[in-house]
């Protein structure tokens, strides 16, 4: 079965049965860690996230950008992890106003399939992201490099086959960072949270995702300013319209000599000839 590599949390041994060609046999496997983690703003309870319990302070510093819980990286004054017996406690201490919920509204879980689930209202979920600043083109080349690349960089997916990743490349399809999580959106918010604490400058690289494009993904990216989202798997429908609101280039099915634009493609140098 997988093996555990060193040192490598987010993981949890289990007993399993094979079954293969008519025999069974007892092994080990290791399966992902999905657990509670509790976002909390000055001690004040904002939203539970079903997520892996690694760089949950990327994780916090990138769920409360993408989010709109603060307007800078600056804003965050400390993060705070708490393990607790049945998940975690994360208290960011920020500056100014603490968000919050209405009081009619339940405090639900976002379940690792999902973004910040239990919104009511409509406005809530489809929030409009700022217009993206233009920045430097790169060759589509680039997108595939990156992917050339990703699979080598993710530990915890190359140990379970449950993870989802999201990688920064340069312009030229080099990968900086690497973020995993059970939740598409939650390895999102981790790798935003880490360039945002390095102060990386998103307008010159390219955020590439191991899962379709959904609305919440461009949303995050476009917020902090992503000026390119590629895809492994298919956008949505919204996805694509938030992407073409938002100044944003969104391309989905990264695959080796292929990949399709559905937004603002002069982020992209094309050699070949529209046929």
């Amino acid at each position: 079965m997988h093996a555990k590599p060193a040192d490598q949390d987010g993981l949890i041994r289990q007993t399993v049965t094979v079954h293969q060609a008519g025999q069974a046999q007892h092994r080990e496997d290791w399966l992902i860690e999905e657990t509670p983690v509790e976002l909390r703003y000055n001690g004040k309870a904002y939203a539970v996230m079903m997520s892996t319990p690694t760089d949950l302070e990327d994780f916090a510093y990138g769920f409360s950008l993408s989010e709109g819980c603060v307007a800078r990286a600056f804003d965050i004054l400390s993060v705070a992890i708490d393990a607790q017996p049945k998940g975690y406690i994360v208290d960011i201490s920020i500056a100014g106003m603490v968000p919050t919920r209405p009081e009619s509204e339940r405090l639900m879980p976002g379940r690792s399939g999902c973004g910040v689930c239990g919104s009511r209202r409509l406005e809530d979920v489809l929030r409009p992201a700022p217009p993206v600043a233009d920045g430097p083109r790169l060759g589509s080349d680039a997108l595939e490099r990156a992917l050339a690349t990703l699979a080598q960089r993710q530990p915890l997916n190359h140990s379970t086959g449950a993870a989802h990743a999201a990688a920064w490349a340069t312009t030229e399809g080099e990968i900086q960072y690497v973020r995993e999580d059970v939740g598409r959106h939650n390895a999102l918010d981790k790798l935003l949270g880490a360039l945002s604490r390095d102060q990386v400058d998103l307008r010159h690289g390219f955020v590439l995702v191991t899962s379709r494009a959904s609305y919440e993904m461009v949303t995050k990216a476009a917020r902090l300013g992503v000026g390119l989202l590629a895809a492994i798997s298919a956008p949505t429908a919204l996805a694509v319209q938030i992407a073409h609101a938002s100044n944003l280039t969104l391309a989905a099915f990264v695959r080796p000599g292929r990949h399709v634009v559905y937004s603002h493609p002069q982020r992209l140098k094309h050699c070949l000839t529209l046929l």
